[in-house]
């Protein structure tokens, strides 16, 4: 894949803060958490770049290859927590809002699960990565990372 725009190089300044919120954003929630729903939602959008990112970022963090592999059919997986299954529930939610609006049962999982401030917190990771999908897969983006390198992935 040939990147057709560097958006750190053309908005240096915008991108810088976008990165740092992302960071601030993704350390407020427990790392295992953010890493499925970062993946979820780069499914979703058929995010290759961050797909490839947060897998690799997720096995470093001790992410087993089962949970990995099985986070596009997590609702008959019986590897996830109720928790992890109301964020997973959530990032879909969001992420496909254009084919309708979130169910009253992902809403009620969502608050059983999650405090109010984790609730927006969690809403807020699932923007981030929707916002770094677009970004990868609108200007064909390929970053490497300290994970993916580690792992072997190419580029």
């Amino acid at each position: 894949m040939t990147a057709t725009l560097d958006p750190f190089a053309a908005a240096p300044t915008l991108m810088k803060k976008w990165m740092a919120v992302s960071t601030d954003i993704a350390a407020s929630l427990e790392p295992s958490l953010v890493e499925l729903v970062k993946i979820r939602s780069s499914q979703i959008n058929a995010c290759a770049n961050c797909l490839n990112m947060h897998a690799a970022e997720a096995r470093a963090q001790g992410e087993t290859e089962q949970r990995i592999y099985l986070l596009s059919a997590w609702r008959e997986a019986p590897c996830y927590t109720e928790r992890e299954r109301a964020a997973l529930a959530w990032t879909e939610a969001l992420t496909t809002l254009s084919i309708g609006h979130p169910s009253a049962e992902a809403r009620k999982a969502l608050e059983a699960a999650f405090t109010e401030e984790e609730q927006v917190k969690l809403t807020l990771m699932i923007n981030v990565i929707n916002g770094w999908n677009r970004l990868a897969v609108g200007f064909g983006l390929w970053i490497e990372t300290p994970a993916t390198r580690a792992q072997g992935v190419a580029a």
